[in-house]
């Protein structure tokens, strides 16, 4: 009768072991797929940012050595990522390539102008630092104008902000969720040793002698569960630069490995002080508590 009741309570103990280690696994793989979220956000963002052009159109009058010594310039210049020269010509052939038409062949002539290409860095796409460009290169006396997308860059900026901001609500919310489930797991597998508990305490043992091998098993399935959750995280962000490797989402390894040295700590803190309070409250509990 004995050898069966401890083989239910053996399997009682390692279902409640399997679900902490499970509940706190799935809450730290999400709390750390946010926090790479989070982190790649701006590198999402860079990406976009340096695909969008200040187009600068010049005069037909332009000079050769103008146009070249235009274009060193700017790509010296500590906005400038690349300044690309497009010439009329190239400029032709894609319009028809996007249109399916050969306009040039319909009007007898090619209508448009050679220009220069500039992508910025990052930093300096903005509505006001792109305007306050090309009102500079716009002093040039050859170039006839300089354009670029303002409405795509102010929607970009503003749903970058947004998203980072949505983001970071999310990362909130879900930090506290994760800390109420993985509390009341802990809370359970600690009920389930209720008993054995106040048996403890009533031969003499000190509450932090009963309380410590409870923390520190805690802390072992927390270690587990966190591992589990970073093999996790590193397949999920080896799979995302695979499909996208222009995003380069592992630039920044040190702040990946932050992450994940966060990630690792959130287990362990989290399980430690929740299984603290869990032991905590049954040993303030009297003997007739326990069956309630």
């Amino acid at each position: 009768m004995s050898s069966s009741f401890e083989k239910y309570q053996k399997k009682r103990l390692i279902s409640s072991y399997f679900s902490v280690v499970l509940s706190t696994t799935l809450v730290l793989f999400l709390l750390g797929i946010l926090g790479l979220l989070v982190l790649n956000t701006k590198n999402v963002a860079d990406y976009y940012k340096e695909k969008i052009a200040l187009t600068v159109y010049l005069k037909d009058s332009a000079k050769d050595v103008e146009i070249k010594q235009l274009q060193k310039t700017l790509a010296l210049a500590e906005y400038t990522k690349s300044a690309d020269f497009v010439s009329k010509e190239t400029a032709a052939a894609n319009l028809t390539a996007e249109i399916g038409e050969d306009f040039v062949a319909y009007l007898g002539e090619n209508p448009l102008l050679n220009s220069l290409d500039v992508y910025l860095k990052t930093e300096f796409v903005s509505g006001t630092k792109l305007d306050e460009i090309a009102t500079e290169i716009n002093e040039k006396n050859f170039v006839e104008e300089v354009t670029y997308d303002k409405p795509l860059v102010s929607k970009l900026n503003a749903n970058i902000k947004r998203v980072g901001f949505g983001i970071l609500i999310a990362c909130i919310f879900f930090a506290f969720v994760a800390a109420l489930l993985i509390n009341s797991s802990i809370r359970l597998s600690v009920y389930a040793k209720r008993f054995t508990i106040k048996t403890m305490q009533m031969v003499g043992a000190t509450k932090g002698f009963i309380r410590r091998p409870f923390i520190w098993n805690s802390v072992k399935m927390g270690i587990i569960a966190a591992i589990l959750a970073l093999a996790g995280m590193a397949g999920a962000l080896y799979y995302a630069n695979e499909s996208l490797p222009q995003l380069q989402l592992t630039k920044d390894k040190v702040l990946i490995g932050s992450v994940f040295g966060g990630i690792l700590v959130i287990g362990i803190l989290i399980t430690l002080i929740s299984s603290f309070f869990a032991t905590q409250r049954f040993l303030n509990l009297r003997t007739d508590q326990l069956y309630y």
